[in-house]
């Protein structure tokens, strides 16, 4: 494989002890959820924290799909307390760097949630390892549904923070849902813009997209035939020799101990091949100027993806009385991974300042 046909394979592929399951201070909810077998022990990239308790929880999307998280409470934490639920980046699980943020923010006081989208991870959804602009837009507000009925958290005090390709599904999911009251997304991707326009909109044209629009629909119509999707592919076991240095730098993290994990779309097989079809055409953050309430636009002053982050928070809007609530911070010499685990990259004491004020 040439390394144009593996950057293209990344563009749809990356681009994308503890307690028993437990709902019990969570309203009850009519809704079925769908039986899942879940992980008993500690799989994290990261280590666990003596600071805070984790324990599993399931809660159910407007689709019916059931979702599973990791929930991180403050040790010894009392009363209701602040809330952010955390997903991404797009191809990864719960258990790479979105617990890292969580684990992280549950020390510094918020009761958190890392969660598994639909048809990804532990979560449910079939067929598994497909995407979707709406559902998994979805699937922020499903966390909020679960955070704001928890008796743990005070329901005017969430928030929701989303990495790389979750970081435009978190803009688009505090567009559409006042609930989040503060959002931060972070090295953040615009997966509608990258599969319609290539990176860097370098295939920004109708002829480019109808070319990739037959590609797609044949496919498809060979998955109806085998009756099985094809695995679009994640990140190449192997590099080229003149691969460009942000597949290197996702090939560090999940391809190596740093970030492997073995549900990880990214790490393995990559998500369907059809996966692009939908955002090709949705208009993702397309009402991000609406948004009222606070977000906050990181991003890494190195990073390939840096436009996707510059160009939203362009889209923003000051909204009469808050002038001061839409934030981008850049963060020097600093590449796209890593603010994916970088402890001492990722600006976690901005961020606790961000979600504190915003989250009061």
């Amino acid at each position: 494989m040439n390394i144009k046909s593996i950057v293209a394979t990344v563009t749809f592929s990356i681009l994308l002890g503890i307690s028993p399951i437990s709902a019990a201070k969570t309203q009850p909810n009519e809704n079925k959820m769908e039986k899942l077998t879940l992980t008993q022990e500690w799989d994290k990239t990261f280590p666990k924290s003596d600071k805070v308790d984790h324990s599993k929880v399931t809660f159910v999307n407007r689709y019916g799909i059931t979702l599973v998280a990791d929930m991180y409470k403050p040790k010894g934490a009392t009363g209701k307390l602040p809330a952010i639920a955390v997903c991404g980046p797009f191809g990864a699980v719960k258990e790479q760097c979105a617990g890292l943020y969580a684990q992280t923010m549950a020390e510094r006081g918020f009761l958190t949630i890392a969660f598994d989208p639909s048809f990804t991870g532990e979560s449910g959804g079939t067929p598994r390892y497909m995407t979707s602009p709406d559902i998994n837009t979805e699937d922020f507000s499903a966390a909020v549904d679960f955070l704001v009925t928890n008796s743990d958290v005070d329901a005017e005090k969430v928030g929701i923070i989303g990495i790389c390709g979750w970081g435009g599904l978190a803009v688009n999911a505090a567009a559409s849902d006042p609930r989040i009251k503060a959002t931060l997304a972070s090295t953040m991707y615009d997966m509608s813009r990258v599969n319609a326009n290539g990176y860097f909109d370098a295939d920004d044209s109708a002829e480019a997209r109808n070319t990739l629009r037959d590609r797609l629909t044949a496919q498809r119509t060979e998955d109806y035939r085998n009756g099985t999707p094809k695995l679009g592919g994640g990140v190449p076991d192997v590099l080229p020799a003149d691969a460009p240095k942000f597949l290197r730098d996702y090939h560090d993290y999940y391809k190596t101990q740093r970030g492997y994990h073995p549900r990880s779309l990214n790490s393995n097989g990559g998500r369907n091949a059809t996966s692009p079809i939908p955002w090709i055409n949705f208009p993702l953050m397309s009402r991000a100027g609406e948004i009222e309430n606070a977000v906050m636009i990181l991003h890494g002053e190195k990073a390939h993806s840096f436009y996707f982050g510059s160009d939203a928070y362009k889209k923003l809007t000051v909204i009469p009385g808050k002038e001061n609530n839409k934030l981008f911070m850049v963060i020097p010499g600093a590449s796209h991974t890593d603010l994916y685990d970088r402890m001492d990259i990722i600006p976690f004491n901005d961020i606790d300042k961000f979600f504190c004020e915003y989250l009061k």
